[in-house]
């Protein structure tokens, strides 16, 4: 019978190995190194730029991951074992170039090699995000980089509401909060952050006084205002995504002309009646509101929730999906509604998809951004971008 030993050098002969200063300069090439390592050991270190994925969850996990087989990695454990087991693994899978670091993180680590200490959760944080940590595509990592991420929310009200809920909930570390308007008893049939005791309180003061019930790790921060052209940049240019839950075009357009000079991505939702509506608008990378509506229709052809009506329950769902896809922006998993608006009938209980595609007359774009105005928007809310110098 065949010991470990045997086992081992089997493998060995049937990889391509590398030292550490191999795979540095492998790094330095465009390489990505896969660390196997268990929790408890990349609690001690790891190397800048690595992808953690447990021995024993590889087969499972590797795809999601590392989903181009023509990646090139490096793959690194403690000392260079389970390494080697796991590009062979690798290798059985489809992956064409992985190589083996002998002696792992551990020799790394002496030769003087860069290496940093990671932030570790808490075990109060551990027991939270439990279901979070078992998922392979968010672990320990995805799940730290929720926390260390920043999300603005436009609007405390329906689509707000379960937006909030719902990212606070998940862990994402800082939410901002536009709103101008106060809790009214209106509001209550469907904005869920707020309750009957908060009847007349600002509205960025009930919904900071839910999430930090909900989540301590949560900071909350109000922006008690009107949304406009002299303040939409400086607040928006510390968060990493916008939720737009606007319930008007000026607003709208204000912020797409914003994040689109900026580059910074907008989930976008809308209501009306019983029909919902999400995409998103990532201005380097996809078409933007202006793409999708150049200008905004007559009054007459489009009211408001308050003089049309909305059923209660479909902000929850329009807002929980814009929640879902701001996490997955925030932590680059599975396929955006980039480029796509998905249309929800609540009556008809039926989804509908339709390509968003960019429109080459417009000229908001991100590749013009020095040379975007943002202003306040009357009338048909025309776009303002200055004529390039000479």
């Amino acid at each position: 019978m065949p010991t470990f030993r045997d086992l081992l050098r089997e493998t060995k002969a049937q990889i391509k190995e590398t030292d550490p200063a191999g795979a540095a300069e492998a790094l330095a090439n465009g390489s990505t190194l896969l660390d196997v390592r268990e929790p408890d050991e990349t609690a001690g270190g790891i190397v800048p730029g690595s992808v953690q994925i447990v021995r024993g969850n590889l087969e499972a996990s590797v795809e999601a991951r590392i989903p181009d087989k023509d990646t090139p990695l490096v793959v690194m454990c403690a000392g260079g074992v389970r390494s080697a087991f796991a590009a062979k693994t690798l290798g059985e899978l489809g992956y064409s170039n992985v190589t083996s670091m002998d002696g792992g993180f551990n020799r790394w680590k002496d030769e003087g090699r860069d290496w940093v200490q990671p932030k570790n959760l808490t075990g109060d944080q551990r027991n939270r995000y439990q279901r979070h940590l078992l998922l392979p595509e968010v672990g320990e990592a995805g799940q730290q980089t929720l926390l260390e991420s920043k999300v603005l929310l436009l609007g405390a009200g329906g689509l707000g509401s379960p937006a909030a809920l719902y990212l606070a909930a998940a862990g994402v570390g800082t939410i901002g909060i536009i709103d101008m308007d106060v809790v009214d008893e209106s509001n209550l049939q469907r904005q869920v952050l707020h309750n009957l005791d908060r009847v007349g309180m600002r509205k960025v003061d009930s919904a900071k006084a839910t999430i930090e019930l909900l989540n301590p790790d949560v900071e909350v921060i109000t922006y008690d205002t009107r949304l406009g052209a002299d303040n939409i940049e400086a607040i928006i240019a510390d968060y990493d995504v916008v939720v737009d839950g606007a319930d008007n075009f000026p607003s709208r357009y204000v912020l797409n002309d914003a994040s689109v000079k900026l580059g910074i991505p907008v989930v976008h939702g809308s209501i009306f009646r019983f029909e919902g509506q999400v995409t998103v608008f990532d201005p380097q990378n996809g078409p933007t509101y202006r793409d999708l509506l150049p200008e905004p229709p007559p009054p007459e052809l489009a009211p408001s929730c308050a003089e049309a009506g909305v059923l209660g329950v479909l902000p929850g769902i329009i807002g929980s999906i814009q929640a879902i896809e701001a996490i997955k922006l925030l932590l680059g998993l599975g396929d955006s509604l980039r480029g796509r608006l998905l249309a929800f009938d609540s009556l008809e209980m039926s989804f509908r998809e339709y390509k968003l595609k960019i429109d080459p007359d417009n000229p908001v774009t991100y590749a013009n951004r020095d040379r975007i105005e943002v202003v306040d928007l009357d009338g048909l809310c025309m776009p303002k971008v200055l004529e390039p110098a000479g």
